[in-house]
Order: C-alpha cells, then sequence, then structure tokens
C-alpha cells in the first residue's frame, strides 16, 4: 500500500471518529433533562455539570499530550474511547443509586476521554499529508464532527425524550410510593441509552485498536512542554483556542436570554415566514409552535448558530485547500466581528440573523488556529496538542465574565468581550500571514 493511500484511507477512519464523537457526545447532553430529574438537579447543580466538562480539559490535556508522545495517535485513539465508554458506564450507578456526585465523576471521566481524542485525533489529522494541507484536513474532518452534533439532539428527541418528564410541581403531587417508582422508571430511562452508548463505543475502540493506521511519530520528541512554552506561535495560538472557545459557547449558551431580551418573540409571531421556518423545523420534533412557549420559539433559531458552524468548515475545508489558511481565518475573524457590531446596533430580526451568522464564521476557525499553531513542530505536536486543548477551558471562563457583564451592564456592553475575543483571532490570523513560519 502506498504512502498516499494509506494516508487516505487512515483519513477516512479518522474522520468517521469525528462524526461519531461529536454525534455521542451531544447525544449525551440531550439526557441532560432527563439527569435533571433524576437527581432533582438545582441550576446550581446544571452549572456545575458544564463547569466538570470544561475543566476536564485543563485537567487532562497536559497528561494526555505526555501519554501519547509514548504510546502514539493510534494507542492514544483507543485510549480516548475507553475512557468515553467507562465515564458512560458510570452513569448507571449513578442512575440506580440517584447519586449527583457519581455522576459528576461520570461526565468528568467521559469529557476526559474526549480530551484524549481531541489531543490525539487532531493533530493525527494533520500529520496525515502536507503541512500546506493541514487545515483544510482539519476543517473537513471537524465539518463531519459538526455534522454529528447536528444530528444528535434531533435523535435525542425523537427517540430519548419521547415520552413527558414531570414537573418538580407534579412530583410533589406524588404519594412516597409513586415517586419511588417514577424515580425508578427515570433512572431506567437513563441507564439503557447510556449502556448501549457504552458499548458502542467500545466496539468502536475495538475497531480502531486492529486497524492498520499510518505511523508519524518518527521518534520520541526531546525538550518537551519546555520547549513548547519557549515557541511565541503556538503560545498565541494556545490563547487563540482559550478566546475562540470561549466567545463561541458564550454566544450559543446566551442566544435566548440575548433574543428574550429584545422581546423578538411576538416579532416572530407576528412573521409568517419566521413562524414557517420554526414550525418547518418543530414539525421533526412532531411540534408545532403558538404563543404560548416563547422560550421555545426563540430556542429553535438557535439550531441556524449551531449548524451555521457545520456548513462553514464545508466550505472552509474547500477555502483553506485554495487560500493561505491564516489569510482565511482573519477574513472570517473580521466578518464575525462585524455580524456582533450589526447585531448590537441594530434591533429585531436584523440583530437576531446577523448574531446566528456568526456560527458560520465561527466555522473554520478551532481547526484552522489549531492546524497553524502545530505548523513546524514536528514530533512535538502530540504534546503542542494537548497545551492547544487545555485551552478549551476558555469555555467556562469566557462565559462567566460575559454573564457577569450582562448583570452590570447589559448585552450590548457585554459583547464587546466577544469582539475582543474575535479581535485577538483576527491578530493571530494576520501575524502568522505576515510571519510564515
Amino acid at each position: 500500500m502506498s504512502k498516499n493511500k494509506s494516508y487516505k484511507s487512515a483519513f477516512i477512519f479518522l474522520t468517521t471518529l469525528f462524526f461519531l464523537w461529536g454525534f455521542i457526545t451531544v447525544l449525551v447532553d440531550s439526557l441532560v433533562p432527563r439527569l435533571k430529574d433524576v437527581f432533582e438537579m438545582s441550576y446550581a447543580k446544571t452549572v456545575l455539570v458544564q463547569f466538570a466538562f470544561f475543566v476536564a480539559f485543563f485537567v487532562f490535556s497536559l497528561p494526555s499530550g505526555f501519554i501519547l508522545s509514548k504510546i502514539g495517535y493510534k494507542k492514544g485513539i483507543v485510549l480516548g474511547l475507553l475512557t468515553m465508554a467507562l465515564g458512560c458506564l458510570l452513569f448507571y450507578p449513578a442512575a440506580s443509586f440517584r447519586s449527583f456526585p457519581v455522576f459528576l465523576i461520570g461526565y468528568f471521566t467521559l469529557a476526559g476521554g474526549i480530551t484524549v481524542l481531541q489531543v490525539a485525533a487532531n493533530p493525527y489529522v494533520a500529520l496525515l499529508g502536507s503541512e500546506e494541507g493541514a487545515s483544510s484536513r482539519l476543517n473537513l474532518s471537524q465539518a463531519f464532527n459538526a455534522l454529528g452534533t447536528t444530528i444528535a439532539p434531533v435523535v435525542g428527541a425523537l427517540f430519548l425524550l419521547s415520552d413527558s418528564v414531570k414537573t418538580s410541581e407534579e412530583i410533589a403531587m406524588l404519594s412516597e410510593i409513586e415517586k419511588k417508582t417514577y424515580y425508578i422508571s427515570e433512572a431506567s430511562t437513563v441507564q439503557t441509552p447510556f449502556l448501549f452508548i457504552a458499548i458502542s463505543i467500545a466496539v468502536l475502540a475495538f475497531i480502531f485498536a486492529f486497524i492498520k493506521l499510518p505511523s508519524v511519530m518518527q521518534e520520541s520528541p526531546k525538550g518537551g512542554y519546555f520547549t513548547l512554552l519557549k515557541n511565541k506561535l503556538m503560545l498565541m495560538g494556545a490563547l487563540g483556542i482559550f478566546v475562540y472557545v470561549g466567545a463561541e459557547v458564550t454566544i450559543g449558551s446566551f442566544l435566548v436570554n440575548y433574543f428574550s431580551d429584545m422581546k423578538l418573540a411576538p416579532i416572530i409571531l407576528e412573521s409568517k415566514m419566521m413562524m414557517n421556518i420554526a414550525n418547518t423545523i418543530a414539525s421533526t420534533f412532531n411540534k408545532t409552535f403558538s404563543g404560548s412557549d416563547p422560550k421555545s420559539l426563540l430556542g429553535i433559531f438557535v439550531i441556524f448558530y449551531w449548524g451555521g458552524a457545520m456548513v462553514g468548515r464545508f466550505i472552509g475545508a474547500y477555502l483553506t485547500k485554495v487560500l493561505a489558511p491564516a489569510k482565511v481565518l482573519s477574513i472570517f475573524a473580521f466578518l464575525a466581528i462585524s455580524m456582533i457590531l450589526i447585531s448590537i446596533n441594530t434591533t429585531g430580526l436584523v440583530s437576531m440573523w446577523s448574531i446566528l451568522s456568526v456560527g458560520l464564521f465561527n466555522s473554520i476557525m478551532f481547526p484552522t488556529i489549531f492546524s497553524l499553531s502545530l505548523e513546524g513542530l514536528g514530533d512535538l505536536k502530540a504534546q503542542a496538542s494537548g497545551l492547544l486543548c487545555m485551552a478549551i477551558v476558555g469555555g467556562a471562563v469566557i462565559p462567566f465574565i460575559f454573564g457577569s457583564l450582562i448583570d452590570g451592564f447589559g448585552f450590548k456592553i457585554a459583547f464587546i468581550l466577544a469582539i475582543l475575543c474575535y479581535g485577538y483571532i483576527l491578530f493571530f490570523g494576520r501575524f502568522k500571514t505576515k510571519n510564515k513560519v
């Protein structure tokens, strides 16, 4: 088998993996409403769930990079998948005993497995071919990851959340025996999907353990993290990942609140076109909208933010192939800033669609920043990937700062933080364009 054919086969396997881990991750997220009921979770506990997910990246990334430098990318992928499977299995006893701490440990473990996969798979894809084509390959793989994250909520809604979950008030009206029966039923509803997911991931790990993938590590890296901490471009890239993930998660998390603050629900209800769009999407879930549930109506449009990221990555895979990736990054960052400025300086549907379009321009940022940061690092790429994935903790830090700014000054001022994040990414892209290394 020629090297090019070997790389092509490996790329197909890796891209399939990107799709599956995106699909599984969001499918797990779709079960959180069930878990909130089983554990009687307050909103404070719900925040702990998100915090546990992003902190796992901070905790596991550096050890993952070190381990990968010793065992290689293929074994690293298998390790990540098995860790994910273990995390899913922990949800079974967590649901049985209604133990929130065990659930948090399981979710943290699952996120740790995803971290190992991120640290292993991203640089591996970047290495499967020329360094010039790394951004294009990574954008294409990440596009299939986004496809998985887009499909999963639909599958979750149709097959995992299809029956009703009782409200706290309804549960309070039940007798002790009825409550016990209800909680056992809810636990079972959670356990079966997680058991299926764990088995599926374990099978995937088994497949990857036996398929033949090309070895791209030539020798043990020398210098390790100490060398990387002296690399200006890599550190700039890590900050780029930090602000990008922070900005993306911030906007996605606060969209419904932002739309509600602008009182968009009545405007949408009065627009025949907007209601047609909402009901077309809702029909996938066998539902229609009325004026009785404004937050649900506003929330349905968030699909355009995340769906835009998926579409943009397919487009970006082509653009970063025919144009300098750093230049494409700069253009997309500039357009993201422009859309935010339009949104905060307008009202109504113009403000709504402009902020949703930021998702489209987010699309290429993570894979492009990632691949640009790895350029020229040779066998240090595994450890550099660990440092870059560690920066994903920005998804926990920046939303907290953004929320504090909303409390103190309102949305329009708070969005200046997002503009600063994209401003740095624009600077990084221009710096990389001028300082090609």
